[in-house]
């Protein structure tokens, strides 16, 4: 079963959250590709993955480079259903949905406030399938994250 999970984005931007995530997603030991639309935003989080711990670089390299194959974490324009670097966990870091994401084991869908009623509509058709789990989370004003509805 396809796992879902909705992150609303209403205290810190996409390249604040998105180093924790990916964080845990290779402590696990997975690997995971990251899509966003527009190449500014994948520029804004490919620096917040070099900088944003200080302490910990996160490996990662852009779709379409020589070394797209090796690389923990992929950051592309586009969905690749089979992406070279093997990911099993997506997350679009552009709050945009693509049905294609549902073929990873874990999604991650990030959107701010600009997105809610592109991301309620999401979730009320994907609520209607049995072979997805969907999950939604908040962050509180401390930061921190919690599940809930």
């Amino acid at each position: 079963m396809a796992r879902v999970d909705f992150y609303r984005l209403t205290r810190d931007p996409v390249e604040r959250v998105l180093p924790a995530l990916a964080t845990r997603i290779l402590g696990n030991g997975d690997r995971l590709l990251v899509v966003a639309a527009s190449a500014m935003q994948r520029q804004a989080i490919d620096e917040a993955l070099w900088t944003v711990t200080p302490s910990s670089f996160l490996p990662h390299g852009h779709a379409g480079s020589p070394d797209e194959a090796i690389e923990p974490i992929l950051l592309a324009g586009t969905l690749d259903a089979s992406p070279p670097n093997g990911a099993s966990h997506i997350a679009l870091a552009d709050g945009e949905w693509r049905e294609d994401a549902l073929s990873f084991e874990r999604t991650f869908l990030l959107f701010d406030n600009s997105r809610i009623d592109d991301a309620r509509a999401t979730w009320r058709v994907l609520a209607a399938r049995q072979d997805v789990d969907n999950r939604f989370w908040k962050q509180d004003d401390g930061g921190r994250w919690s599940e809930g509805p």
